[in-house]
Order: structure tokens, then C-alpha cells, then sequence
């Protein structure tokens, strides 16, 4: 008889109310891949993405929302071995962490962090990935530039404000009120710019302008961004919360050689996750478990919640991260 498991699917394309608690096959171990009891699963803006029909699930992968989980291995699948039944990771996924049982390839997954409990933890890989890869790698971040990160207050900018105060980088970030403000000085900002009252484009011009800029707001942030960057400058877009299209005279680009460029996680290739992977093993997990990066947590919700979560998520109250509790 097939085990079942509990989930929650996305009904239809519409709002939070569209997610709706279900019953479905528990998963199995291709090879190359782990099945992960979850304990928590994290929340993040693709997932309100997928729900609202934006964003569809890569060929293959599952149709339950959920990018990221921790909890314990139950079953390995052929040519594994860097994990065993009974270990406990946190995982990138392709899909399905809104549910019990979740498959993903073992080389997307982690160890938790030592110090860190499952439900930190599960807010770890979506963040870690998705700034490592854009900030340090495609960005090229190096200590002693100034970095400007959009949305401090959000998980990406949290960690993405931890991670650039460890690697030597000087600061700065926007945020929608002074509590996600203070938020952010409180993690090692130098400058947490209040974009309902200044302008910053004003004051990274008196520093001389932003080295890098990670951006997930787009619209017309994206000639301002422009207008930011020192020579040389780049720009890293993650998202578009405000539009993907604008005006833009591309000579200020020539003329000041910036660079502009960005990327998305989940359509990327295994191959690609898994060389990211260790990159954290390697760079970022040694800072978290010398206490100079953590998760910042906002909110928990029951897996039978999730619509709950997401109202949270897109009413943009919360500071850091949202998880769901499943186990």
C-alpha cells in the first residue's frame, strides 16, 4: 500500500486562501537523491509567486510550493554518500517542502549548522544560495567596498547585510520603517536608509557611490541603481517586486563601464546548485558556526497555516525570515 503523506498543494492560481491542506504520495529516493522528513520548511516570495501562477515549477520538479526544508534523512538514493538515513540537513528544493515528506538531490543539501536547531536551519538555503551566488560570486564583492542592498529587512537582505559585514564590506541597506531600520544597524549595517523619508540615491552619492548593489525591487528602482553606482559599479537584480520594465539610457553604462547583470535560483542546473552548495560548506557555514551569521527569525506557522504565512509574508510587516512547522 502507498504511504501517504500530508501537504499543502496550490488549489488555484489566486491569493493566500488558494493553498489548501491535501493528501499526496509520499516521495521516493531517485538516484543521486535524499528523502528528507521535513520539520520545517521556509517561506519565500517565489512560493507567492507560484501561488499567484507567475512562476511555474521546473520540468520535473514538484507542483507543491516550498524551496527549502530541514529534518532528518529517511531514505537515500543510488550512488549517495555523503549523507546517511538518520542525518539531519537542511536542503534546497526543487519544490514540494510544503509537506511532510520532500525529494531533492543530495548534493543540494547541507549539515546543520553546529549551534543551530532544525527550525533555524530551514531557514538557511534559499537565503544562503541565492546571496552567495549573486553577491559574491556574480557580484564580486571584495572587503572594503560599499555594498547597497535593497529590502534589509527581508530573509535575502538580512543575510545578505550579515554576510557583507563578514566578508569586510562597508553596509548599506533600505528599509520601509525605523524598527526594520534599526533592524538592520542591529545586524552590521553602517547605513539604513528609510526610503519613505530619504533618498538613496543622495546618500550613497555623498560615499561615493554604491561598489555593488543587489536589488530585488526593479521598477524605477532600476535607473536610481544606475545613478548610484560609483564607475565600475554593479548592479545584481534578484526579483522585480515593482516591475520588470523601464526606460534606461544604456550610454551611462558605456560611459561609466558598470556592469549589470542578475539570476535566478530554481531554473539553474543541478550541477550549478551543487557547486554553490559547497561554496557555503566551505565559506559561509565556518561564519555561522562562528556566530558571525545567523538566521534572522520573524514568524512560525503550522503547516495547515500556510495561507496564514503568506498574507505575513506579503503584507511586508515581517523582519526576516517565516517558517511553517511540519513535524
Amino acid at each position: 500500500m502507498t504511504e501517504m503523506m500530508r501537504a499543502v498543494e496550490i488549489s488555484e492560481p489566486g491569493g493566500p486562501e488558494v493553498l489548501k491542506v491535501t493528501e499526496r504520495e509520499r516521495p521516493s529516493a531517485a538516484p543521486g537523491q535524499i528523502v528528507i522528513k521535513v520539520a520545517y520548511a521556509g517561506v519565500n516570495r517565489p512560493d507567492a509567486l507560484q501561488r499567484a501562477g507567475a512562476y511555474a515549477p521546473p520540468p520535473g520538479a514538484s507542483d507543491l510550493p516550498g524551496l527549502e526544508a530541514s529534518g532528518e534523512v529517511i531514505e537515500v538514493g543510488q550512488g549517495v554518500t555523503e549523507f546517511a538515513v538518520g542525518d539531519q540537513v537542511c536542503g534546497l528544493l526543487p519544490g514540494g517542502g510544503y509537506a511532510e515528506y520532500v525529494a531533492t538531490p543530495a548534493a543540494h543539501c547541507l549539515p546543520i549548522p553546529a549551534g543551530l536547531d532544525l527550525k533555524q536551519a530551514a531557514c538557511l538555503p534559499e537565503t544562503c544560495f541565492t546571496v552567495w551566488s549573486n553577491v559574491v560570486t556574480r557580484g564580486g564583492l571584495k572587503a572594503g567596498e560599499r555594498f547597497l542592498v535593497h529590502g534589509g529587512s527581508s530573509g535575502i537582505g538580512t543575510t545578505a547585510i550579515q554576510l557583507a559585514t563578514a566578508l569586510g564590506a562597508r553596509v548599506f541597506t533600505t528599509a520601509g520603517s525605523d524598527e526594520k531600520c534599526q533592524a538592520c544597524l542591529d545586524l552590521g549595517a553602517e547605513r539604513a536608509i528609510n526610503y519613505r523619508d530619504e533618498d538613496f540615491v543622495s546618500v550613497l552619492k555623498a560615499e561615493g557611490g554604491a561598489n555593488l548593489i543587489l536589488d530585488m525591487v526593479g521598477g524605477d528602482y532600476i535607473p536610481r541603481n544606475i545613478k548610484t553606482l560609483a564607475n565600475d559599479g554593479r548592479l545584481v537584480q534578484i526579483a522585480f517586486l515593482s516591475g520588470p520594465k523601464i526606460e534606461l539610457n544604456f550610454a551611462q553604462i558605456m560611459t561609466r563601464r558598470l556592469t549589470v547583470t542578475g539570476s535566478t535560483l530554481r531554473p539553474q542546473s543541478d550541477q550549478a546548485k551543487a557547486e554553490i552548495a559547497q561554496d557555503l560548506r566551505e565559506a559561509v557555514w565556518p561564519l555561522i558556526e562562528a556566530g558571525k551569521l545567523a538566521p534572522v527569525m520573524d514568524s512560525e506557522f503550522p503547516l495547515e497555516e500556510a495561507a496564514a504565512a503568506h498574507a505575513r509574508m506579503e503584507s511586508s510587516g515581517h523582519i526576516g525570515k517565516i517558517v511553517l512547522k511540519v513535524a
